[in-house]
Formats: structure tokens, C-alpha cells, sequence
């Protein structure tokens, strides 16, 4: 994928710097973490010595690191080597790139249908940090907070998604990225918020609604790269191969087997590999925001 034609967007605020202490502030343990640590801490805090152990591990969490990523595969410290550090940096100048290429894409889609088009911001981090919808945390995985209009990425993610997800490739994390950015996009259509009042009065199971959420804001990726791709040629070959797969591997019904065997339908918030798979290329094909219609 040819990203670094994109330039750079100028929404994008670095926190890699400052988020082991979550944008300045020491971030207290969640209730997860407390739940997973406690059996382990217990014992300690009856003798001196476990107390001092005790001590430094609380010193090593506010200065950035966090247990429950030994638990989840999460990343929360900073790339020591100069090797790790020019790798997070090009993953940074990556999503920089393809937030610079929506910002194009949505804007002209925006102005062509007579809006104008308010870009969404982007927050890359490390460990930990805050947001407009509380604490975002690496093993939470990409996120948009509508409340704040921000797309919040932990760069180990990406890590992630090649290691542990299986989903290697450049265009698999801008196909995640845009992903995230088709949520802002229904924010900005005001269909976040339609959603959230159906949630309020659905008195049934809300995952039902949150499914074409996600299969939409698939599409709406696939519609992006459509029209990138028209405005400057960025593929290469494998790259939609790559986001189809990454589509595939975090599909519901195959996260769900890998974790316990079977699959809970009823328990799906973002939809099967099929289902994903098939909306982001209906997006990336057609480039039409009518054809996205997955609520219907």
C-alpha cells in the first residue's frame, strides 16, 4: 500500500509520550484489573517484603504499565530499541496518512451531497490514556468516541492484529482505521445517536442493534478506499486480500471459536467474517453510501 503519498493530517495529537500516565493524570486501576490482581496480592501484603513488592508493582502501573496486558497480549510500554522506536514511528506516519486520505475522500463525498464535512481527530497512544468516553486502555483496541469526535488508537495494536489476530498488512490497518472512521461518519449522519435511543426503548438485546453498526462503518471503509484509490492509485497486489482477511479474523463467530469452541450468535456486537467480509467489499466496489444500508 502506498501510504506515504497521502502526506501527513493535522489532526492527529501524539500522547505516546505521556500515556503511561493517561494524558498527565495517574490513572487508577479498573475494576478488571483489581479482580485479575488481587487473588495475587493478597498473600504479599501479610509480610514486609510483599508489601515492598506490592510497592514498586503499584510504581510500575502509574508509570505506565499495566498487569492485565501479560493477561490480554495488550502492549503498554514504550519500544525501547532505536529499532522499535523507527518501527512505532513509521506506524504513526502510517495512520497520520490514511487520516489525511478520509479527511480528502469525506470531504469531497460531503461537499458533492451539499455538507460540509467535519473531520474527526485522532489520538495515538501507548499503555493507556483518557477520552471523551472515558478511560481508553491497549486492550480495549481501536475505538471512536463519538462524544469527543476522536478516533482513539494504541499503536501495539497493530501488533496485534499481525500476531495475535493473524491479519498482517498495511491495508488490513487502514482497513481497521477506516473502519473507525465510518463510525464518525455515522455520527456525523446522526445514525449513532438514532441508535443509542432504540437501544434505550429496545428492552431486548442491544447487540442486535450495535451488529449493522459495525457492518455499516465496514462499508463506509470500503467506500473510502474506493474512492482513494480513484484520486491517487494506493494499491498494490494482496491488499484487499489483506483487509479481507483481517475482516475475517475478527469476525464474531471466529473470535468466538478460537476463544471457547462455539460461537453465541446472541453475544455478536460486530457481526460474522462473512457478514464483514462481504460489506466491506460491497463498499470498496460499488463506492456508494446508498449501498450500505445494513439496518434494512
Amino acid at each position: 500500500m502506498k501510504w506515504k503519498k497521502w502526506g501527513k493530517s493535522r489532526n492527529v495529537e501524539d500522547r505516546r509520550m505521556s500515556s503511561g500516565r493517561s494524558g498527565g493524570g495517574f490513572k487508577l486501576p479498573s475494576l478488571q484489573t483489581l479482580f485479575f490482581i488481587y487473588p495475587l496480592v493478597k498473600p504479599l501484603l501479610k509480610s514486609k517484603l510483599g508489601l515492598m513488592v506490592v510497592g514498586v508493582g503499584a510504581l510500575a502501573y502509574f508509570g505506565g504499565f499495566n498487569p492485565m496486558n501479560m493477561l490480554t497480549g495488550g502492549s503498554s510500554t514504550t519500544p525501547s530499541t532505536q529499532q522499535e522506536k523507527s518501527a512505532d514511528d513509521e506506524k504513526s506516519e502510517m495512520a497520520s496518512g490514511i487520516l489525511a486520505s478520509t479527511e480528502e475522500v469525506w470531504g469531497d463525498i460531503f461537499q458533492r451531497a451539499g455538507y460540509r464535512y467535519t473531520p474527526p481527530k485522532m489520538v495515538l497512544y501507548r499503555g493507556h490514556t483518557r477520552s471523551g468516553c472515558g478511560g481508553a486502555d491497549s486492550a480495549m483496541g481501536p475505538f471512536y468516541c463519538p462524544n469527543d469526535q476522536t478516533v482513539y488508537v494504541d499503536l501495539g495494536f497493530f501488533d496485534e492484529l499481525k500476531y495475535k489476530f493473524k491479519a498482517s498488512g498495511d491495508f488490513a490497518q487502514a482497513y481497521v482505521l477506516a473502519h473507525e472512521i465510518g463510525h464518525h461518519i455515522q455520527n456525523l449522519q446522526g445514525t449513532l445517536e438514532k441508535v443509542q435511543r432504540q437501544k434505550r426503548g429496545f428492552g431486548g438485546n442491544d447487540n442486535a442493534l450495535q451488529v449493522p453498526v459495525e457492518l455499516q462503518a465496514d462499508c463506509y471503509a470500503g467506500v473510502w478506499a474506493n474512492h482513494a484509490e480513484k484520486k491517487m492509485p494506493f494499491l498494490e497486489n494482496g491488499d484487499i486480500d489483506e483487509a479481507m482477511n483481517a475482516a475475517n479474523q475478527i469476525g464474531d463467530d471466529t473470535l468466538q471459536k478460537k476463544a471457547q469452541g462455539y460461537v453465541v450468535p446472541d453475544s455478536f456486537t460486530h457481526g460474522t467474517s462473512k457478514q464483514r467480509m462481504t460489506w466491506f467489499l460491497r463498499g470498496l466496489k460499488s463506492g456508494d453510501l446508498n449501498s450500505c444500508d445494513t439496518f434494512r
